[in-house]
């Protein structure tokens, strides 16, 4: 099959008109569809490759917004479930001078959080699928367990699990439990993403490479480290193994970027088995790091996700 699940948030970023103001400030928003598992699937979908949501959204307009979106990108939204017991989940922005994000949730609960494993129907794995999933759902709701079914689901079928904890703190009610359910989930994955923003918060320890060797436990092969523009690394349990520097792009909205990166990692690896990220993975991370650059050109995160021609021209410009 040669698949990515991506199980998680479907909500609706409400983008500022204006950069450099505070929340409270601004004036005017544009909704679009986001949540780091819907990005990630749509990144895939756009550069070519298969790729399935699991969610749940309201029966509400902003969820026919985000099943609309995402059945034109070419996503499988056959696992996208809605419910009238609660809304599709909002999500307000405002962004620094840099592009960098700060969020507002509107989710208490949100129709993501009451997916239960019995609304789907018909979700078989095989080994040539990958799951990828991230924390904002991991907070005590049905869709927890609903992780937890699904991930043991795909360990039994040996495909490939990939966590990214995508660490939004204001979701929690403190930030310990935030740690211990990332702490939790970690030895489930098989490839961890994480950046340099999260690694002395998850890990405790603030030397970098003491730090990421402290992630392998469990069914961890592999930790890819980002750093923004200083590019990204991967480590296998005996150390550094590949880096690559970011490409030098005019950023405008760093939303979905690091969701775009994983995806490109994902779009790559869907026709191989993991060990091909670790024999290949300079080439695994310049690719993903110019989807991710592209990625930060645009406002948004699906709307700004490139084509594969749009990857190749920036490669090529590079080499140049």
């Amino acid at each position: 099959m040669n698949q990515l699940y991506a199980i998680g948030e479907a909500l609706i970023d409400f983008i500022p008109s204006e950069r450099d103001s505070k929340l409270k400030e601004v004036t005017q928003f544009q909704p679009q569809v986001g949540g780091a598992p819907t990005n990630v699937a749509s990144c895939v979908a756009k550069l070519g490759g298969k790729s399935s949501i699991i969610t749940q959204v309201g029966e509400d307009a902003f969820g026919e917004k985000i099943e609309d979106t995402l059945i034109n990108i070419g996503v499988d939204t056959q696992h996208l479930k809605k419910t009238s017991e609660a809304t599709t989940a909002l999500a307000f922005v405002s962004l620094t001078k840099e592009g960098e994000g700060d969020f507002a949730f509107y989710r208490k609960p949100s129709a993501d959080m009451l997916l239960q494993t019995e609304h789907l129907t018909g979700l078989e794995f095989d080994s040539t699928d990958i799951l990828h999933f991230c924390s904002v759902d991991l907070v005590d709701y049905p869709i927890k367990q609903t992780h937890i079914e699904l991930i043991d689901k795909m360990l039994q079928a040996e495909g490939t699990v990939i966590f990214d904890p995508n660490l939004r703190f204001p979701l929690w009610d403190s930030t310990e439990a935030l740690r211990e359910t990332v702490l939790e989930f970690i030895p489930k994955a098989h490839i961890l993403k994480i950046s340099d923003e999260e690694l002395e918060f998850i890990s405790g320890i603030k030397d970098k490479d003491e730090a990421v060797a402290s992630l392998f436990i469990g069914n961890v092969e592999s930790v890819i480290y980002t750093e923004g523009k200083s590019g990204a690394s991967i480590y296998t349990k005996e150390g550094l193994i590949a880096h690559e520097i970011g490409f030098d792009v005019t950023v405008k909205d760093t939303t979905g970027a690091g969701d775009a990166f994983i995806g490109a990692v994902i779009y790559q690896l869907l026709n191989h088995d993991r060990k091909h990220l670790i024999e290949e993975g300079n080439q695994y991370l310049r690719f993903a790091n110019a989807v991710g650059g592209v990625t930060t050109t645009a406002y948004g995160a699906i709307e700004s996700l490139p084509h594969l021609s749009d990857v190749e021209k920036i490669m090529n410009t590079k080499e140049e």
